[in-house]
Formats: structure tokens, C-alpha cells, sequence
């Protein structure tokens, strides 16, 4: 019981920030995790479990029911949610895959801004561990484990200030995953897209859709970016910054 409330306590406690240098270099090493090609497919990975979470999280707050999720080899993905084929609860769904990696990284940008990067990586943990309930498949399975033990040993091992350190390279990672999927979708022909089904289902150009997702993960990069770098002092802060212990 000790170890659990001590181990409670490291997780919500304020950690000291890092340095503006050290922010910088983190941002610049997701992006070479992105840009650089045989670097990818492990990256995109990381955004593709953030993708398929927001399908699930958004179809359960719609009131629909989870039947599975699926994470392949050619890092794609699926999540099966049974309900109304038609409606915003459909359409609320398909949008949310997309935008995920923005949306859960300018969260993840607020977070680390008031200090609490140990209490981001045990949410993380959290979700792979619910996602871990709804895989369906062999290869998925073997995903969460290895990204999910490796998350676990992080951090219940590596000193606070490197847990920080990792916080903001997932950050980073997923606010310039984000983006580099949507252009990818944009040279796409894929009819069982989420765009393409959403085009399907609103009878709204596919191109809106994708222009959309790309708006969003854009947007996502612009916003969280700044925040983290705000949050070192290197450029104004969009939201007051709380003084870490």
C-alpha cells in the first residue's frame, strides 16, 4: 500500500520543467521520427493507436458499442463500433480517428506546461491498458504489450527528469504525426476511408474532409508547438504557465 501511495504521489506531483534547449532538441527528434522513412512505420504506429482510440473513445460518447479494434503490420488500423449506420454519432465517430493525434497532443502539450509530465505518461498508460480489453487481433495484441510494458517501465524506472524528457518527444511526435497522415490520405483513393465514408454518409465532398483532418492536425501542430515552447520561455505563453516545483 505504501509503494502504491508513494507511486501515486510521483505521478501527480509538479516536476521541474526542462530546459528551452532540451525542448527544442526533443521537437527536433520527433520530427526526424516522422520525416525520416525507415524511422516511420514504428512512429506511425504511435499515431495509429491514438487514431484508433479516438474512434473508440468518441463512438462510446455516442452511445455506441465497441465490438474491436485491430492494429495490423502495414500500421493501419480499425475500430469496429456497432449502432445507427447513419447520424451524427456515425459521422462524430468517423471525424474523431483523424483528428486524435492533434487533439491528444496539445492536451498532452497542457499538461506537460503545468509540469506534471509523469502524470501524461500514467494516462497514456491508462489507455493502452483499456485498449488493451477491445484488440482483436494476434499482431495488435503483441503492440500494446510492447509499447505498453516499455511505457510501464519507464515509468516506474527512469528518473523524474527523464520521465519529462519522454513526455514531450510523445508530445511532439504526435502533434507532427498528426499531419503527416492527412497529406498522405490527401493522395488517396481509399473508398473505405474515413474521409471517403464520411463524404458517403454526408454527401459532402470527400476533399472537404480531408482538407478538414488536415486543418485540424495543422492546427494541432501550430497550437501545442507553441505551447510547449511557451512554456520554456521561448516564446509567449498562450495560457498562464504554473510554477513546477
Amino acid at each position: 500500500m505504501d509503494s502504491v501511495t508513494a507511486l501515486l504521489h510521483r505521478a501527480l506531483l509538479s516536476q521541474p520543467l526542462p530546459a528551452p534547449e532540451v525542448v527544442v532538441g526533443l521537437g527536433a527528434a520527433a520530427l526526424v521520427l516522422v520525416l525520416f522513412r525507415p524511422l516511420w512505420p514504428t512512429t506511425r504506429m504511435l499515431v495509429t493507436i491514438t487514431h484508433e482510440a479516438g474512434h473508440a473513445v468518441v463512438g462510446r460518447l455516442c452511445g455506441r458499442e465497441l465490438e474491436g479494434i485491430r492494429l495490423n503490420a502495414d500500421t493501419s488500423g480499425v475500430t469496429v463500433t456497432r449502432g445507427r449506420p447513419r447520424g451524427p454519432g456515425m459521422v462524430a465517430t468517423l471525424l474523431a480517428g483523424y483528428t486524435a493525434p492533434a487533439v491528444v497532443g496539445v492536451g498532452a502539450a497542457a499538461i506537460l506546461g503545468t509540469g506534471r509530465a509523469s502524470a501524461l505518461l500514467w494516462a497514456f498508460l491508462l489507455v493502452l491498458a483499456l485498449m488493451l480489453l477491445a484488440i482483436r487481433n494476434l499482431y495488435g495484441l503483441a503492440v500494446i504489450v510492447v509499447v505498453g510494458g516499455g511505457l510501464g517501465l519507464a515509468t516506474w524506472y527512469l528518473p523524474v527528469e527523464l520521465q519529462g524528457w519522454l513526455g514531450y518527444l510523445l508530445c511532439w511526435v504526435l502533434l507532427f504525426g498528426a499531419v503527416r497522415p492527412t497529406l498522405e490520405l490527401a493522395g488517396s483513393r481509399d473508398r473505405g476511408s474515413d474521409a471517403a465514408q464520411l463524404a458517403r454518409l454526408t454527401h459532402l465532398p470527400q476533399p472537404l474532409w480531408t482538407g478538414l483532418f488536415l486543418v485540424v492536425a495543422v492546427l494541432g501542430l501550430g497550437v501545442g508547438g507553441w505551447m510547449l515552447l511557451g512554456a520554456a520561455g521561448l516564446v509567449p505563453p498562450l495560457m498562464p504557465v504554473g510554477s513546477p516545483a
